[in-house]
C-alpha cells in the first residue's frame, strides 16, 4: 500500500513538472521556425529540456542539399558541434582529476615540453584559457591544411613554431590550441583513443546515442552537410575532424546535448567540486563554459562554429532548464534563435521578425568591388560578387557571402559580422565583437 501511495505522489510530481514546463506558447514557436523556412534564413535543430524532461523539439530545413534532391532535417539528425565539444572535453579531464591521475596545477611540459611556455602552463591555465598559446585556427596557415587529415606530431609541430599571445595566467583569450592539447593528454593518461574515452566516459555512461566523435560527413548515418546561403544554399567544405580534436571533433544532436548538460549539473558525470571550478568566472571565462544571461535569469554555456556549422548549449540552473541548437545553415544568427526561443519560453514580448528582402541587380554590386586593406588588421580583404550575392574573402580565410541589411549595408549572421560601406570615398567599416574596423579600397 506505502508503494502505491509513493508511486502515485511520484507521478504527481513528474505530471506537475511536466504541465508546468510545458506552459508555454508552443504554437508560437512553430510559427517562428516556419518563418525562417520560409525566408530561408536558417536550418537547424532545437532542443528544450526542463527538469529533466524534454518539453520542445524541431528541426527545420534539410540535411542534405543537391540541387533538386533535398532530404529533411529531422530531430535525429546528427550535427557537428564545434567547440561544445570543449565542455566533454573538460568533463573528461575532471573525471580524470578525480581519479587521482592528473591535477589542475600539473604542467605542459609533463608532454610537450617543447612548446612554448610549456613548464609554466597548468591544466588549469589552459582549461580556461590563461595559458597564452596562440590559437591556431587564426593563423593563415591553418586554411592551407584545415580540410586535410593532420597527425598528432604534425599539429604538435604547427603549434611548437606560434609565439605565445601573452604570460602564463596574465590574461583570459580564447585559444583552440589549449583543448586540442587537453584532448592528447586524456589519450596519453588513458592510453586510449579520445572517442573511446568520450563513450565510456561521458556517452555510454548517461545514454547519449547520437555523439560520438565525428569524421568524414555520412549522409546515410543521417549526419548534416554544412550550407552558406547564396541565393540557394551551397554546401561548405568539410574540416577535417583529425584536427579540432578535443577542441571540437564531436557530432551530436540537440536532444543529446541537453541530455549531456543536465547530467554534468545533476552530478552524474562529475563531483560538485569540479563543477564549480567548472563555473568559476576570471575574465569572462570559466573552464570550459562561460555565463549566458537572459534577462535577469542565468545560464551556463558554450558555443560552437565549424564549417557553416553553427551551435550553442546553455543551462539554467535556478528553472533547471536546458537548451541546445545547432545549424547547418545560418543567415538569422544562432544567437538570435536561442534568444527567440527563451523569449517564447519564459513568455517574454517577442515579434516573429517579418524578413523583408532586399532585392539587388548584380550591377547594384559592382561600387562595393575592389581589393581593400586595413591599419588595424594584417589582412587584405576582397570584395567579390556572384550574380546578386556579394561575397568578403580575407587572407587566409574562406569567402564568406553577405545578405543585405540596409543601404550600403550588409551582415553574416554566422561570424556575427556587419560592414557598412561608404563606396563614395571606397571605404568600409566592420563591425563585429563590439570592435570596429575601417579597411580602405587599394587603387
Amino acid at each position: 500500500m506505502i508503494k502505491k501511495i509513493f508511486a502515485a505522489l511520484f507521478l504527481v510530481i513528474v505530471l506537475n513538472y511536466t504541465v508546468k514546463s510545458q506552459n508555454f506558447n508552443t504554437a508560437k514557436l512553430d510559427s517562428f521556425f516556419s518563418a525562417l523556412t520560409t525566408h530561408n534564413k536558417n536550418m537547424g535543430s532545437l532542443a528544450i529540456s526542463s527538469n529533466g524532461i524534454v518539453v520542445y523539439q524541431k528541426a527545420i530545413g534539410y540535411s542534405q542539399v543537391n540541387g533538386e534532391a533535398k532530404t529533411a532535417a529531422t530531430i535525429k539528425t546528427k550535427y557537428r558541434i564545434g567547440s561544445i565539444s570543449k565542455m566533454f572535453t573538460a568533463v573528461m579531464v575532471f573525471q580524470l582529476i578525480e581519479e587521482g591521475k592528473l591535477s589542475l596545477k600539473t604542467t605542459l611540459a609533463t608532454w610537450y615540453p617543447q612548446l612554448p611556455n610549456a613548464a609554466k602552463i597548468t591544466i588549469s591555465e589552459m582549461l580556461d584559457h590563461r595559458s597564452g598559446l596562440h590559437n591556431f585556427t587564426n593563423d593563415t596557415l591553418y586554411a592551407s591544411y584545415e580540410t586535410k587529415p593532420q597527425s598528432e606530431d604534425a599539429m604538435i609541430s604547427i603549434m611548437e613554431k606560434q609565439k605565445p599571445d601573452f604570460e602564463p595566467d596574465t590574461k583570459a583569450d580564447y585559444s583552440n590550441t589549449n583543448f586540442v592539447l587537453l584532448g592528447y593528454i586524456v589519450e596519453k593518461i588513458t592510453g586510449k583513443p579520445y572517442n573511446e574515452e568520450l563513450k565510456k566516459r561521458i556517452a555510454s555512461k548517461i545514454g547519449l546515442t547520437d555523439t560520438y566523435y565525428g569524421g568524414k560527413i555520412n549522409p546515410t548515418n543521417n549526419e548534416a552537410y554544412s550550407y552558406s546561403y547564396q541565393g540557394q544554399w551551397k554546401q561548405e567544405p568539410e574540416t577535417d575532424m583529425s584536427i579540432p580534436g578535443g577542441a571540437g571533433a564531436i557530432v551530436s544532436t540537440p536532444t543529446d546535448l541537453v541530455k549531456f548538460i543536465e547530467a554534468l549539473f545533476g552530478g552524474k558525470l562529475i563531483s560538485q567540486n569540479s563543477l564549480n571550478q567548472m563555473k568559476t568566472m576570471k575574465d569572462n571565462y570559466g573552464m570550459a563554459m562561460f555565463e549566458m544571461p537572459f534577462d535577469e535569469k542565468k545560464s551556463y554555456a558554450h558555443s560552437g562554429a565549424i564549417d557553416s556549422f553553427s551551435s550553442m548549449l546553455a543551462y539554467f540552473p535556478e528553472e533547471k532548464l536546458a537548451i541546445s541548437y545547432i545549424s547547418n545553415g545560418v543567415v538569422y544568427s544562432t544567437d538570435d534563435v536561442i534568444n527567440a526561443a527563451l523569449s517564447i519560453y519564459f513568455n517574454k514580448p517577442f515579434s516573429i521578425p517579418e524578413f523583408k528582402t532586399i532585392t539587388l541587380k548584380t550591377t547594384d554590386l559592382d561600387k562595393y568591388l575592389g581589393n581593400y586593406k586595413s591599419t588595424q588588421l594584417p589582412l587584405k580583404i576582397t570584395v567579390i560578387k556572384n550574380n546578386t550575392t556579394l561575397i568578403v574573402h580575407a587572407t587566409g580565410h574562406r569567402p564568406m557571402a553577405l545578405e543585405a541589411v540596409g543601404d550600403d549595408k550588409f551582415s553574416d549572421a554566422q561570424a556575427a559580422l556587419t560592414i557598412q560601406f561608404d563606396p563614395g570615398i571606397g571605404e568600409f567599416t566592420v563591425f563585429q565583437g563590439g570592435k570596429t574596423y575601417l579597411f580602405t579600397k587599394i587603387k
